[in-house]
């Protein structure tokens, strides 16, 4: 399918403060609003202090007193990579910090639903916790926290996504989202949450003497970082100035090879060198595998990997995630296949107009993959996408993506209003949510989120645009570059790595590995090595073919001991 490609817009006069860096890092940098030097300082000293979030003296205060009366602690998670990582970060901070008992529990996606429902808590009875702690959920579950209250429980919630018109009654919240919250980034993780709670706590312990007294050394928060880098990056919240110093940082450790034993391992198993390890491979190898557990599984087996601390076990561990991970591919694989037919045919019966919002479900769809079902098919159409599974009896779960424009979980909160009683329960973010209908319900609701997206986005806003910073001139095109453009991020959900568009000369193509187009370039007399990944091979190689319009990303392959030049190219069209 054609894609428009659209050069990003530059403001008319470069920022000044940017003005001592390399012409090609000043567009890149000013296409994405970055205004000063300032902003691209990645040191920990920048981050925003963790004074701004509203509800922090109340959530440390509760668990500096768990902690001087040995409380048992449990941490509720979820079951998500952040999830995943959230629980880690909690649980490694707490026992540095003297908690001897400190346990977690992660919902099972399939038995208990999402966050601190009733059920869950019940299910806690025996474990009998003084307080429980949510990661990367909770804003949601009045209901469960209710229950754990009067069950005896101190209840704290540390949560990012977006809450409702009313909170939890709990102890302490801790969102940088909640209504009232001034803290700049509305952008944090939920392992950003906890790390900043982490922090807080530390600092407070400190004050009071803790440490001393306990005759404990007082820990260094920065050897979480890996752990929080990864859960920011495979959440894919936007990567703003402090998300990115929290990113840089942990990657320092990860190429330091300093990481957790399970990041390393993780890493190992992808076939990624730790070494050189960068954004893309937390979200695309590392959170990948995590993700795995919860979508089949249980996440507790990915979290007991974040935790090991040797590095044998941790790599049987990174092997069974591996494995669960191959076991995904090939349930997504059928389940795309099939979600593209339906599709295929749907848009011939209507002649090329599909709905502007895609509702499907097949009651034989794997619950645990619909979200990544759903962003395949919002990749390939360009549009919200909301894929269901079955649920309990009578119900049906959703996982919904969406595109730039469109504020999914605002839309559902907004459909909800509009006809109460037809979603049971939802939350999510902007380019991310999860809801459940009655089974009856689905082709009624199918129809007003197509309404709802036709209301809201325009007809160019759903057609596929590929935004890139232009053309590379023939100097650019060596290892010094590409190097500067790699250390220059990270890159990442709304800071997007740099991406080139340009005309060459097509000398040479070839298959590699089934579906992969090698290629040579030719462009003001300069040879250049590119390669495409998953071309269509109906399509390519194409021998009649000797000009084409590539969008590529300038990248270093290493092979044998030497490095050279080679574009990555993400579209491919003949001239």
């Amino acid at each position: 399918m054609q894609k428009n490609i659209v050069r990003r817009a530059l403001p008319d006069a470069l920022p000044l403060g940017l003005q001592a860096l390399h012409p090609l890092l000043q567009r890149v940098y000013a296409a994405r609003s970055v205004g000063t030097v300032d902003e691209l300082d990645r040191n920990l000293e920048k981050l925003i202090p963790d004074t701004a979030l509203l509800g922090m003296p109340a959530a440390v205060q509760c668990l500096t007193d768990a902690l001087q009366q040995q409380k048992h602690i449990v941490i509720v998670g979820d079951f998500d990579a952040d999830g995943a990582t959230s629980t880690a970060v909690a649980i490694r901070a707490l026992r540095a910090m003297g908690a001897k008992h400190v346990s977690y529990r992660v919902p099972n996606r399939f038995a208990d639903g999402y966050g601190l429902t009733p059920e869950l808590v019940a299910s806690l009875t025996h474990q009998k916790p003084d307080l429980i702690l949510t990661v990367d959920n909770g804003i949601a579950n009045h209901a469960g926290v209710l229950a754990a209250k009067a069950m005896g429980a101190v209840v704290v919630v540390t949560d990012h996504h977006l809450p409702g018109d009313t909170v939890p009654a709990a102890d302490a919240i801790v969102n940088p989202n909640q209504h009232g919250d001034a803290f700049p980034s509305k952008n944090l993780a939920g392992v950003g949450v906890i790390f900043y709670v982490m922090l807080a706590l530390r600092r407070h312990l400190n004050q009071i003497g803790w440490f001393e007294a306990e005759r404990i050394p007082q820990p260094t928060m920065s050897k979480l970082l890996d752990l929080v880098a990864l859960g920011t990056v495979a959440d894919v919240v936007p990567l703003d100035h402090n998300n990115r110093i929290l990113v840089h940082q942990g990657l320092r450790r990860i190429r330091g090879g300093v990481a957790v034993p399970g990041m390393t391992a993780l890493l190992e198993v992808a076939g990624r060198d730790f070494a050189r390890a960068n954004a893309s491979d937390l979200g695309f190898a590392v959170g990948a595998r995590l993700n795995a557990a919860g979508r089949l599984e249980d996440m507790s087996l990915g979290i007991e990997c974040l935790l090991c601390d040797d590095p044998v076990e941790a790599r049987a561990k990174a092997q069974v995630l591996d494995q669960l991970n191959d076991e995904r591919r090939h349930i997504e694989k059928g389940m795309q296949t099939q979600a593209l037919q339906t599709l295929d045919a749907l848009n011939q019966r209507l002649s090329g107009e599909l709905p502007k919002g895609l509702c499907l479900y097949d009651e034989t769809w794997h619950q645990g993959v619909i979200g990544i079902l759903a962003s395949r098919v919002k990749d390939k159409y360009h549009r919200p996408v909301i894929i269901f599974a079955k649920g309990h009896e009578g119900e049906v779960k959703g996982s919904a993506r969406s595109i730039p424009g469109f504020h999914v979980r605002d839309a559902l909160a907004h459909i909800d209003a509009k006809h109460p009683g037809l979603i049971k329960k939802f939350g999510g973010h902007a380019m991310a949510a999860g809801l459940t209908l009655a089974s009856n319900d689905f082709k009624t609701f199918q129809k007003i989120f197509d309404a709802a997206v036709a209301e809201k986005l325009t007809d160019d806003q759903l057609k596929h645009s590929l935004m890139t910073d232009g053309a590379l001139l023939p100097e650019d095109y060596n290892l010094e570059v590409a190097a500067m453009l790699r250390d220059a991020g990270p890159w990442g959900q709304a800071f997007p790595e740099p991406l080139f568009d340009d005309v060459f000369e097509l000398i040479e193509q070839r298959l590699v590995g089934d579906r992969h187009l090698k290629c040579k370039l030719r462009k003001s007399g300069q040879v250049i090595e590119a390669i495409a990944f998953f071309v269509d091979v109906e399509q390519w190689p194409n021998h009649r073919c000797t000009t084409v319009r590539a969008v590529y990303r300038i990248d270093i392959n290493e092979y044998k001991g030497r490095s050279n030049v080679q574009l990555i190219i993400d579209y491919l069209e003949a001239c």
